[in-house]
């Protein structure tokens, strides 16, 4: 399907952020190191990251006002300087002498694989939030404090805000089960954080994590499987959308009216060259996208999905995580 052009003129809609600003340090490597190896790198290289700036500045690419808090330390005013020229509002972003900037370290292949470890640094020092800004849509992943997710998320719900959660890295099994559900719209993960949120919401361990015989079914049949399994779950809640990337075999989303659709993936103009910023990508676009729908009908979905498809399509054609994520009249200019 070929998506409508989004409105870009967004006077109202306004996105807060509450996530993590990270140092990104690359190393090159021919293949991902495996346990008990050492292994020299071919190159190395310094970016900005962390899941919650990648989203926010993917909102800004997307033509989307937003606003962020998080914290960072002495060595990432760059960063914060960065994010200011991308369009973030960077206001509610403090400053701490207590620890360093948060860390990603990254092994990237020349396939455009990746393995990133993280250390947490600014982003869980003790955080006062302050009074928030208005704000309309509330985008949160799973790189601070849960407790600080969990207030944000209350705050939001409280205000009436559309809220987007993308747990990645996943919270733990008892996290997860004590997390409101009730208080989502939207669900943002891959397939495999979709059939671990099943294992970890599941009322046993022999309850299946999907419905029918999955022997005969592609990967896209799959994984709408897995979606109507999570959203059945007494665990869950029914009133949460979820958006399901499945990398080369595009998006599968279950509304909560119980229709659902596929996306297929966008065509690229060339080899993938990093996946790493991919996911976040995808993301911000998607937020922009629902941000601009005038209701969260199945066209208005699609439309989003498509663009936030696009987006992720051209990411992985660049180095990098930030830096890859292209603007909107890249991705409108892009053929499908």
């Amino acid at each position: 399907m070929s998506p409508k052009s989004l409105n870009t003129q967004q006077t109202e809609s306004r996105c807060l952020v509450r996530g993590s600003i990270n140092i990104d340090e690359f190393f090159h490597v021919s293949r991902i190191v495996t346990p008990g190896e050492t292994r020299s790198s071919t190159r190395y290289e310094r970016r900005a990251g962390g899941k919650g700036a990648n989203q926010a500045v993917a909102v800004a690419k997307a033509a989307g006002h937003v606003s962020m808090i998080a914290s960072v330390g002495r060595d990432g005013d760059w960063i914060v300087n960065l994010l200011r020229e991308t369009g973030v509002d960077v206001d509610l972003i403090s400053v701490t002498d207590d620890e360093p900037t948060g860390r990603a370290i990254i092994q990237l292949t020349p396939e455009g694989e990746n393995c990133i470890l993280l250390h947490r640094g600014a982003n869980f020092v003790p955080h006062v939030l302050p009074n928030y800004p208005p704000f309309t849509h509330c985008l949160l992943q799973n790189e601070i404090p849960f407790e600080d997710t969990l207030a944000t998320l209350s705050h939001a719900r409280s205000t009436g805000a559309t809220t987007i959660f993308n747990p990645s890295p996943l919270p733990s099994h008892e996290e997860l089960r004590s997390f409101p559900w009730r208080n989502v719209d939207w669900l943002i993960v891959n397939e495999g954080e979709a059939r671990s949120l099943i294992d970890a919401l599941k009322d046993s361990p022999n309850q299946p994590t999907t419905t029918g015989d999955e022997t005969s079914r592609g990967i896209k049949d799959q994984g709408m499987s897995t979606l109507y399994a999570l959203h059945h779950l007494p665990t869950f809640s029914s009133s949460v959308n979820i958006v399901c990337t499945l990398g080369s075999e595009g998006v599968i989303t279950l509304l909560t009216s119980g229709e659902s659709f596929h996306v297929p993936a966008a065509k690229l103009d060339g080899p993938v060259k990093d996946t790493t910023g991919a996911g976040d990508c995808f993301t911000g676009y998607l937020v922009a996208g629902l941000m601009e729908s005038a209701s969260n009908e199945d066209l208005g979905v699609q439309n989003a999905i498509c663009m936030a498809v696009k987006a992720a399509g051209i990411c992985v054609q660049k180095p990098g995580a930030m830096e890859s994520i292209p603007d909107r009249m890249q991705v409108e200019g892009n053929r499908t």
